[in-house]
This record gives C-alpha cells, structure tokens and sequence, in this order.
C-alpha cells in the first residue's frame, strides 16, 4: 500500500476519483469527469464504480462480470497502469486524496472504460490457442505427469483480462505485434507435453511480430493479475526455439550474433551485428536497412567502425569460452 493511502482513507472517507469519458455521439476526443465519493476502507475500484454509478452517473459505460479476478473483464487504467479493478482496493491507489481511471491501452475507445477488444482477440487466433494432438482421440484421457504440467502450470493461469495487452510498449508502436498475452498462450500449447504441433508454432511466432519482437521492458509480467507473468512465458520460448535450431529469423540471427561477437572479441561489435542480424545475403533485407544507417550517419549517431577498446577484454572471453563448454 503507497504510503498515505490507507491513512487517507481512515482520515477522511472522501476521495476524488477523476474518469476519463468519451461518448462518440457527443464528444471529439476523451476528457475527465471528477466523482467525490465516501469509500470504506476495503473498498474495491470496481465496488466504488458501481457505487458512483448507482448514486451519482448512471451513464459510466465499463465491462465486468465475476467480480472475482477469474473473468478478466474489469480490467482499466488506474493511475496509468492496467489492473483488474475487482481485485484492486481503492486504498493502495489513492494519491493525494485521488484516484485517476481510464480505458486500457493500446485498443480503441468505444465508451468511457469499455474498449474494442477485437483486435486482442485476433491477435490470439494467430496462435492457434488449442490442442493440436497427434492422431485420433483416444478412448481415455491423455494422461500427464505432475512435472509435465508444472512446465505450463504459469501460462494456464492466463485469464485474458488484456492487462499486459494494455501496456505493452510495442503494441504502443506496432500494433502487427501478437502481444504479450497471446505468446504466453502460445507457450501454453508449445510446451504442452500432449500437443505435437510444438515445431510449426516455435517456426511461425518466430517470425516478424512474433517472440522476438517483445522488448524486455517488462511491463506485461509487473501489470499481469495472475502468476502468468507474459515475459518469463517468452523467454522461455525463446531458449526452446534456439535449442531446437529455428535460426532462420532476425531475432534468432540477433541473439547468435550478439553471442558471437561477444565471445569472440570480447566487446561488441554494433555495425557488424545489425548485418548479422539481417542476414549477410539477404539483399533486400541489407536494402531495407540502408535508410537507418544513413540517418544514423547523418545524425552522429552511427557506431565507431572499430570498437572502442574496454577494460578486461579477456575477462570477458573466458566468460564466453566456460559457456562454450558446459553448453556442449
């Protein structure tokens, strides 16, 4: 709980809870409305909304349902980050005697707090999220040991609430990402000990706009309600899909040649890393990235051609030259 919340509460049982609306038949873009409500110290977001709906606004437009963090719906932005507002308490959000909500991220506004989840939707019918077995159903269960679940038990626990969509910086920017939630779902099935469509999944999420497009920012994990943790799920797509050799990506190339230049040299290389990454015959793709290199030239922002020296170089190759070893 922030320091002062609980506190306020106690104190003073008021508290400011400013809304984003939007109405498309009334209104250009979003702007806030401000709510002064008495709230009880346990009260959750979504109780406290219901509260202003029935006393003060009938007209706020949000999703729930369950009221238990198991549907996803009640997710919104609450002092600019995602959260499920059932299992959020007023009291670890108020900021000087505040309370900020809006819409989720990254999806278009339909009313208020509800948004157009089609596009989440689609990106996760991109994964293909079922179970892909190999032959016919069998006359009995597919069995599956304790240690063979523990490998997918996290991922299962995903409730498509659309949190970690939400704040997503590449989606933010490329809305042909897949998105967070989506790779763990697909991380669900591809380490799935009864699903024998592993290969084709690992080969098409590593593509353009697939694992290797999330940039670590960690976001999706630090907003996700549940013990999915969207980051950890894609990492771990990622080691499965170096060790069973799907290189033929820039990501994979990206990783590879980040650990070649390292290890051989000690220090890395920038300007020969991004032709790696590319791919040294692949010409339009070498084309492609002529116009970033110029602006980057132009601009000063272009890697010295021969690496600046650092301290402890050979530290650094033995470092490598010991991995090399326990990896064969």
């Amino acid at each position: 709980v922030p320091a002062g919340g609980e506190e306020v509460l106690m104190a003073n049982n008021k508290v400011l809870f400013r809304i984003q609306r939007f109405d498309p038949e009334k209104d250009e873009k979003p702007h806030d409305q401000d709510f002064e409500i008495e709230v009880a110290p346990g009260a959750t977001i979504l109780k406290t909304l219901h509260r202003i709906r029935a006393e003060q606004d009938p007209t706020l437009a949000l999703r729930y349902s369950c009221g238990s963090a198991i549907c996803g719906s009640c997710a919104m932005k609450v002092n600019g980050h995602a959260i499920l507002a059932c299992k959020t308490q007023v009291s670890e959000c108020v900021r000087d005697g505040m309370v900020r909500i809006a819409p989720v991220g990254n999806l278009k506004i339909l009313r208020d707090l509800v948004v157009d989840l089609e596009p989440f939707w689609e990106s996760l019918g991109k994964v293909k999220p079922y179970l892909m077995p190999a032959g016919a159903a069998p006359d009995k269960e597919r069995p599956q040991t304790p240690d063979q679940f523990g490998s997918i038990d996290p991922s299962t626990t995903c409730i498509l609430c659309g949190a970690c969509y939400s704040d997503c910086n590449v989606l933010e920017v490329d809305s042909t990402f897949l998105g967070p939630a989506s790779l763990a779902k697909a991380h669900r099935f591809i380490f799935d000990s009864r699903d024998a469509n592993d290969q084709p999944r690992l080969r098409e999420i590593s593509e353009r706009t697939g694992v290797w497009d999330c940039t670590h920012c960690g976001e999706c994990s630090t907003r996700c309600p549940t013990e999915t943790k969207p980051l950890e799920r894609i990492e771990e797509i990622r080691v499965q899909a170096m060790a069973d050799e799907h290189h033929g990506n820039a990501g994979a190339r990206h990783a590879l040649g980040f650990r070649e230049s390292v290890g051989k040299n000690g220090l890395l290389n920038e300007n020969w890393l991004a032709v790696r990454s590319v791919g040294f015959f692949n010409l339009p793709g070498l084309i492609s990235i002529m116009p970033v290199g110029l602006r980057m030239m132009m601009r000063g922002k272009m890697p010295p051609l021969i690496p600046h020296k650092i301290d402890k170089v050979d530290e650094v190759k033995k470092i490598f030259a010991r991995f090399e070893e326990l990896r064969k």
